[in-house]
Formats: structure tokens, sequence, C-alpha cells
């Protein structure tokens, strides 16, 4: 039965939106930061927008990134994003193993929640940028 199936609670992991300079300019990047004492492994990440805008329904493509395993305390690099979608809800699904148990969270940055003014420190990567834990 669903009842019987257990649902570990996803603790200890966050997806991170900054604002990083490169030789093109500024450029915005989402980052997963893996902030256990503890490796996680087959992690698989689902990015998608939704919205409207102006006055219409929109909805992005949707990607699929694939990262091997990540070790404690560290952090990768997704994928950049487009400020043209911070008006909309930016959506990151993540899965991945802990000794053999698969986690998933949802992760939402709602629409125009991806600004400077809502900047704070990020672990590991010490930078600032938007945090979603």
């Amino acid at each position: 039965m669903i009842k019987d199936i257990h649902y570990p609670e996803v603790t200890d992991i966050a997806v991170a939106v900054i604002k990083e300079e490169t030789p093109e300019g500024e450029a915005w990047n989402v980052y997963l930061l893996n902030l256990k004492d503890t490796n996680i492994t087959g992690v698989l990440v689902t990015s998608k927008g939704y919205g409207t805008q102006n006055g219409e329904e929109v909805k992005t493509s949707t990607l699929r990134h694939f990262i091997d395993g990540m070790t404690a305390k560290s952090f990768a690099k997704i994928e950049p994003i487009m400020e043209n979608v911070f008006c909309l809800s930016n959506e990151y699904w993540v899965s991945f193993y802990v000794n053999d148990l698969i986690h998933d969270k949802k992760f939402i940055f709602l629409p125009e929640t991806i600004s400077e003014q809502f900047f704070t420190s990020v672990p590991v990567i010490n930078k600032k940028g938007v945090l979603i834990v």
C-alpha cells in the first residue's frame, strides 16, 4: 500500500542562484549544494519554468541534468538561467541516493524572487545569491 512507502525527509540539500562575473559580462547560474556530511550519488535534477507573462500562460522547456555523485559539503553547477524567466516560477526537482535510499525534493523560486534584494550568503560556494534549503 502507498501508506507503507517510506519517504525520507530531505535535509542539508539546497539550490542557489548566483550572479557571477564572466569574461562576457554578468551571468546568473543555478547551483546544487550538498551540505550533508555524507556523499550523495545518482543525482538527477529536473528544471522548468511556468507561470503567466503578459496575460498568457508560459512554460519553458523541461531540462534534465545528471550528476554521478557529490562529495560531502560540495556544490555543482546545474545550469545558467536567463533573467527573462525570473518573472516565472522556476522549479528544480532534485532526486539522489544516500546509502542506496532514494530521496527527492522540489525547490521552487517564486516569480520575482531571483533578485539581489533577496541575496544571502551561500554556504560552501562562499558567494552571495538567492538560496532555498
